[in-house]
């Protein structure tokens, strides 16, 4: 399943899925087999794990944390993992792609609420100010980043002014604004075993 990782280069025929689209070796073209109901659970939690760039602990972490809010847990998690800050960057288009925003991050050429940010996982709140340090703005990435996201635009529930470099939270992330095709239920279903 195409997942976008890849930033520009999945919206263009470079892109490996469209070029194959089965499993890798000399008989995946032929390869055909019914998935169990724990293997489409199992697929849905990591295809959403690799999706976030998120490893399996603090995936449970975050999944336990969704399960003690108030609400349908499915939802609060994909709400939890949309509000990491590498997740913000990515959305408000100062990088290209999840694993691109995890490094510019991690480089430190973030600041959140006009503090050194540098933790990618860190979650971020309603009115929270993300902004490109100063010295950071004339970066190659974040300049073709951000030319790539004025063509595509931004998620509602993010406000961005390209010509200062900085960014605001406006409200909490919707499931309807996610259009990627995640099935939580499946997530849910699977750590409920």
């Amino acid at each position: 399943m195409k997942l976008f990782l890849k930033g520009d280069r999945c919206y263009t025929d470079k892109c490996a899925i469209e070029k194959r689209n089965y499993p890798p070796g000399a008989h995946g073209s032929s390869y055909r087999q019914k998935q169990s109901e724990y293997g489409l659970q199992l697929r849905e939690k990591q295809k959403v794990k690799r999706l976030y760039g998120v490893l399996e602990k603090q995936f449970r972490r975050l999944f336990a944390e969704a399960s003690r809010r108030k609400g349908i847990s499915g939802e609060n998690l994909l709400k939890l993992l949309e509000r990491r800050l590498d997740n913000v960057v990515y959305r408000m288009g100062f990088a290209s792609s999840r694993n691109e925003a995890r490094q510019i991050v991690r480089h430190g050429h973030i600041m959140l609420n006009d503090h050194k940010a540098d933790i990618p996982s860190m979650m971020v709140n309603v009115n929270d100010v993300v902004s490109v340090r100063e010295r950071s703005r004339k970066h190659p990435h974040i300049k073709n980043a951000m030319d790539a996201a004025l063509r595509k635009g931004t998620t509602g529930w993010v406000e961005v002014d390209m010509k200062n470099f900085t960014g605001k939270i406006v409200a909490e992330p919707n499931r309807e604004e996610l259009t990627l095709p995640i099935q939580e239920q499946l997530i849910v279903e699977l750590y409920s075993r």
